[in-house]
């Protein structure tokens, strides 16, 4: 990838629905030339797809945080944990009291609970801290 393709990717991820067009006076490219590099860029996988993304106030179901806190001597030891459940969306390992911070969107708060409940029954785990999210004010997360 050179700072062409670079600045492609980087005017997709500012809105993926602009024309090419716009992407090529932007990047000082033909358009025909920016319409090549992006689908090499689709065909190689670099740019594996576009999608949508809604406010939380727009989607079905609850999302949350959990805060979790475990004894295992590594996190790794635990995490097979959270693969068993197909609502986690994120799990990382963070600093302080607290040692990995999950996303989770469930159907339902029932089904949020009952993760939350299956996760508590780990003997290794030792403390979760639930955050049902509420609103989304501010998302600029580029997948």
């Amino acid at each position: 990838m050179d700072k062409f393709d670079q600045a492609i990717i980087a005017a997709l991820k500012q809105d993926a629905r602009q024309s090419v067009s716009a992407i090529s006076q932007r990047v000082n490219l033909s358009r025909s030339a920016v319409s090549e590099r992006i689908k090499k860029l689709e065909q190689t996988g670099v740019i594996r797809g576009y999608q949508v993304l809604l406010s939380e106030s727009q989607k079905d179901g609850v999302s949350a945080y959990f805060e979790i806190q475990h004894q295992c001597p590594r996190a790794q030891d635990i995490i097979h944990v959270f693969h068993a459940i197909p609502e986690v969306v994120t799990c990382h390992g963070i600093t302080g009291e607290m040692d990995i911070l999950m996303y989770v969107q469930a159907d339902s708060m029932k089904r949020l609970h009952e993760i939350r409940e299956y996760i508590d029954t780990k003997t290794d785990i030792v403390r979760i801290k639930t955050h049902v999210v509420m609103s989304e004010w501010i998302n600029n997360q580029v997948n």
